[in-house]
């Protein structure tokens, strides 16, 4: 097998030639079709995110076809199409898992950063973390493999902002907020998107995707937002959104990793306004989410690359070029 490795961090991923994985009891293994690249990655990548091991192959988007079975495996076959997402393992026995939150389980294991993930022709993943894709969905793994985090996040945070706020904010026009924003102004929510400034096509993109107003993170809206999310790794984007928010408003924290947060005025928090975090995802999000994008078909708007090209990919993500996903082809 292929696969483009991460030897330290802050160091060019390098392509290397594999034996291919058996998977052990409860696992399957996956000849991949398509990964597309998170911002996770570049967190990982960049050393952002302390590592457990290394060397490590990174990705966590990953649509594949299972072409060996592990021991005791009966949910899946030889030949389904399925997708691995970020949460990778979930132990099942904590007060979290007990609870229904097995994404803040206290012994996960993540993919591309516990256990070997997407940069590679194939990949060996627990059987029960991987997440059956339906005809409809599996058409085009390009275009699927973006929904795995990207869109789950996504749809995590939205769930966060709450069912009542219509007037959202969107902070970073990326991978996430592209999707999200069509799946929230489907449910009939005003859309309010906002990039970097000056970035008169990011706007412009956004408002072909649903969105009511578009404009730089230093503007405000013309009404307060009910809820905004922040989807850019960027801390000094919290009091922006604080100020936008109306009393008793909300922002999410969409990310696994964001730069300091700046001190603010207590006045930005005051009126019942509330800051929240978002922490990877469930089963129970991927299987929610997935029903959505059978009836609503949000437009994937992706770049694809050649594996042997993931670090072109990580650097277009990290300068901001891309409009959508970037997504690695093996």
């Amino acid at each position: 097998m292929r696969a483009m490795v991460l030897e330290a961090p802050g160091q060019p991923l390098r392509l290397t030639q594999r034996a291919s994985p058996e998977p052990a009891g409860g696992e399957v293994r996956l000849r991949i079709l398509a990964c597309a690249v998170c911002r996770t990655d570049l967190h990982v990548v960049d050393g952002d995110l302390p590592l457990p091991t290394l060397p490590i192959v990174p990705g966590h988007e990953i649509v594949g076809v299972v072409d060996a079975l592990g021991a005791q495996v009966t949910r899946h076959r030889i030949g389904d199409r399925v997708g691995v997402p970020w949460l990778g393992h979930a132990c099942g026995h904590c007060s979290y898992c007990h609870d229904g939150r097995e994404n803040l389980c206290d012994a996960p294991r993540f993919t591309g950063y516990h256990r070997d993930g997407g940069f590679a022709s194939h990949v060996v993943a627990e059987a029960d973390f991987c997440l059956p894709l339906g005809l409809q969905q599996a058409h085009d793994p390009a275009r699927i493999a973006p929904l795995l985090c990207a869109g789950l996040i996504g749809w995590r945070s939205l769930k966060a902002a709450g069912e009542s706020a219509r007037r959202l904010g969107l902070y970073g026009f990326g991978a996430a907020a592209h999707l999200i924003a069509q799946v929230a102004s489907a449910q009939g929510r005003q859309v309010h998107a906002f990039t970097r400034s000056g970035d008169v096509q990011g706007q412009a993109f956004a408002r072909r995707l649903g969105a009511v107003w578009a404009g730089g993170s230093d503007e405000l809206p013309a009404e307060p937002l009910d809820a905004a999310i922040i989807f850019a790794p960027a801390g000094e984007l919290v009091p922006i959104a604080l100020r936008a928010v109306r009393k008793g408003g909300r922002v999410v924290c969409g990310g696994i990793h964001m730069s300091d947060i700046p001190s603010f005025a207590y006045r930005l928090l005051w009126e019942e306004r509330q800051i929240v975090s978002v922490a990877n995802l469930t089963r129970d999000d991927a299987r929610e989410f997935l029903d959505i994008v059978q009836t609503q078909a949000p437009q994937v708007h992706v770049t694809t690359y050649p594996l042997e090209q993931a670090n072109d990919a990580l650097a277009d993500v990290r300068a901001g070029r891309l409009q959508g996903a970037a997504v690695l082809l093996p």
